[in-house]
């Protein structure tokens, strides 16, 4: 049994500031000792001589060559914007204070 406490939980809601009632401390204290008891059952099986994996089986991407193609002038790329100027998209600002 872990040592998940009413408290704990409280202590962990304040640091995560999430404001919790008396009915979630209860229910998030047995859940949460239901988790790292089982992090604790898995830690025992786990042998130090199994290589750890992210994977069951090998990844690897699949690549293809660039290709150049037929592009755009700036002009088409522009025609259809709601605002361009000096040959750039214009969109509000989203950050504030213009710098």
């Amino acid at each position: 049994m872990s040592e998940i406490t009413p408290d704990l939980v409280r202590h962990l809601g304040v640091l995560a500031r999430i404001q919790l009632s008396d009915d979630e401390v209860t229910q998030l204290t047995g859940q949460l000792d239901a988790i790292v008891d089982n992090i604790a059952k898995v830690s025992e099986v786990a042998t130090p001589d199994v290589v750890a994996t992210s994977h069951p089986i090998p990844l690897s991407n699949v690549f293809r060559p660039d290709e150049v193609g037929q592009t755009l002038t700036h002009e088409q790329v522009l025609q259809n914007a709601p605002d361009a100027a000096d040959g750039r998209f214009r969109v509000t600002a989203i950050l504030g204070e213009e710098q």
